[in-house]
């Protein structure tokens, strides 16, 4: 079974900066994709970014393009999202999810990823 885990949520003024880990354990499934998503209470989960594990491939939601990069540190089996020059639209509960398929031109459908972590929160404001 695998699982992620969250962290380096906070609040944060708009323009500064946020770190988010997902740490990934248990993971004896070949995992092909994991991905960032968030939600604000009364919309839907939507995709911000996702990292193909096969290919190293990136995609982004087109509201992060440019200010949100997603990395992954193989040797700690962590997916990074650094959010740069974050807004007040950012705020939102951010979780991880991980995928034991992977189709780019749906990376952002929730219901193709198999794990999910409990989600951490970020706000912006000042």
């Amino acid at each position: 079974q695998v699982q992620l885990v969250e962290s380096g949520g906070g609040w944060v003024q708009p323009g500064g900066s946020l770190r988010l880990s997902c740490a990934i354990s248990g993971s004896d499934q070949l995992l092909y994709a994991v991905s960032w998503f968030r939600q604000v209470p009364g919309k839907e989960r939507e995709g911000v970014a996702c990292f193909s594990l096969s290919d190293g491939m990136t995609y982004y939601a087109a509201s992060v393009k440019g200010r949100f990069t997603i990395s992954r540190d193989s040797s700690k089996n962590t997916v990074y999202l650094q959010m740069d020059s974050l807004n007040i639209e950012d705020s939102a509960a951010y979780f991880c999810a991980a995928s034991l398929g992977f189709w780019a031109t749906h990376w952002w459908a929730t219901h193709l990823y198999n794990y999910w972590g409990q989600g951490t929160q970020v706000t912006v404001s000042s």
